[in-house]
């Protein structure tokens, strides 16, 4: 290659595993996403560092776990470690300054509307989020709009949201919107016009293109795409967990399940799966978003020298268990699609097994680069899996810090295990897939996932794997030790 190579990397907000054809979804359309499938690296079991956007997205920009990155809690000014650390560096800051980098969407780790931490070219969306910065009372600050908004405005969709003293774009109001007002294609038109402009530009580029669906509130212009009354709603649906799984997961089904019957008395299914229907709508929503982005790329002969990621910041229950939206180390939640396509190392399908954790993002992108990989990354270059020297064995591990207060429901008791720590742990070979999820203060628990994929049986208290409850505890101790985690696990 004449050229460093680009990297376009694509995160989609909130996005079940189980919803493109990649992992066995063959009837949500999705072509974009299938056709890049196709071309590329299909990682079976990929997971996030922590099942919630701030922390998970900081992990993909940085290549460190939410505590050292600084954010371990969804971004809000009053609330510590929540905003990326002003000494961390973003995968912007580690590449040659030859490169062009960029971050269009959501950001989510401080001030949503400034470009910052090595991102000189910016495409804001989130003005409910601008108070997360320095000053933010200053009056100043109100005035402060993102180029969405004024998009928004200039298209006659006036503000409905209060925040802060002015006026804002509600998400809810947001999902009434045409599809050439989505934030999808809003996006992918910038995107488009940001390739297209690299096309005859001699400097690399890299660029992060942060999409909002299929995040709630679950509404959009293709809800009526797929009928909920048809749609196969899977073997855990509304299967509440039983008195031998963590407290709060049982309370979080009793109030979830509360607010469905609330919604739609006497058939709280409708309201599943009606909301589920709307959910894979805005999967096609994101997929037509993302389709002209590849064919900018292939259209200005960039496709060749351009590295793609598609992945998610984490999934959502949607009714699983009784529960809805994020927050959990079961699979539906903390295990997310990863498609890596590298056009000189994949020319079709390639199914990649074994266990990885989006801290290994950074460093394997670098690899592929040409780039140095810092020594300070918590993660590890996977390029030798990609190029077939090596294969994942290592386990991957998942923190859960508290904080999910700022979604409650009114309940005492879902608020207070809400704040519980958690760590979770995926034991690495192919063969051999364990999950050990820690508390100090709630229920644990230990999954057979080659046998018991759907982590209905929890092993945790059998005499018979006592023996590996230790074994794999003492391996997250070590873990921990590594990366300055220090959150007494109390077992």
């Amino acid at each position: 290659m004449s050229k460093k190579p680009n990297l376009l990397f694509i995160c989609s907000d909130q996005q079940r595993t189980d919803t493109i054809g990649a992992y066995g979804n063959d009837w949500i359309e999705t072509p974009a996403l299938n056709e890049l499938s196709s071309k590329s690296f299909v990682f079976e079991n990929a997971y996030v560092t922590q099942p919630v956007c701030s922390p998970a997205r900081s992990t993909m920009m940085t290549g460190l776990y939410p505590h050292s990155a600084g954010v371990v809690r969804n971004s809000k000014p009053d609330r510590p470690f929540s905003n990326l650390f002003p000494e961390v560096k973003t995968i912007a800051e580690m590449v040659d300054e030859d490169y062009v980098c960029a971050k269009y969407g959501k950001w989510h780790l401080g001030d949503d509307l400034s470009p910052q931490h090595g991102f000189t070219e910016w495409i804001s969306t989130e003005d409910a989020h601008d108070n997360n910065f320095p000053n933010w009372h200053d009056p100043k600050h109100k005035d402060r709009k993102s180029q969405y908004y004024d998009y928004l405005v200039a298209k006659g969709h006036e503000p409905q949201g209060d925040h802060e003293g002015h006026k804002s774009h509600t998400q809810e109001q947001r999902g009434y919107f045409p599809m050439e007002d989505t934030m999808a294609m809003f996006l992918s038109r910038h995107t488009v016009d940001f390739v297209n402009a690299r096309a005859e530009d001699e400097k690399p580029w890299l660029m992060y293109v942060n999409m909002f669906d299929p995040h709630p509130p679950y509404n959009g212009p293709l809800n009526d795409m797929y009928d909920p009354n048809s749609l196969d709603m899977g073997p855990l649906f509304l299967k509440k967990p039983t008195e031998n799984t963590p407290a709060f997961s049982r309370v979080r089904s009793d109030c979830h399940m509360a607010e469905a019957e609330e919604e739609s008395p006497g058939d709280p299914e409708k309201y599943w799966r009606e909301l589920r229907a709307k959910y894979f709508g805005n999967m096609t929503v994101l997929d037509r978003g993302i389709e002209p982005i590849f064919k900018a790329l292939e259209e200005s002969g960039q496709a060749d020298n351009t590295i793609i990621v598609f992945t998610s910041d984490h999934g959502d229950s949607l009714g699983d268990r009784g529960m809805l939206m994020k927050r959990s180390f079961y699979e539906e939640v903390a295990r997310v699609p990863l498609i890596v396509h590298v056009p000189w190392l994949s020319g079709n399908e390639q199914r990649v097994d074994g266990s990885i954790g989006h801290t290994d993002l950074v460093p394997t992108l670098l690899g592929l680069m040409g780039q140095e990989v810092p020594d300070h990354l918590q993660g590890a270059s996977r390029k030798g899996v990609l190029e077939g020297s090596e294969e994942l064995t290592d386990d991957v591990f998942m923190q859960w810090h508290g904080g999910a207060a700022t979604i409650s429901l009114g309940d005492a008791e879902f608020d207070r295990l809400s704040e519980i720590p958690w760590r979770s742990m995926v034991s690495g070979p192919a063969g051999d897939r364990w999950k050990l999820d820690l508390s100090p203060h709630d229920l644990c628990e230990l999954y057979d996932l080659n046998n018991d994929p759907l982590e209905l049986t929890n092993l945790y208290a059998y005499p018979d794997h006592a023996d590996r409850v230790r074994a794999m505890t003492a391996r997250m101790r070590e873990w921990q030790q590594r990366v300055g985690d220090d959150l007494d696990l109390g077992v």
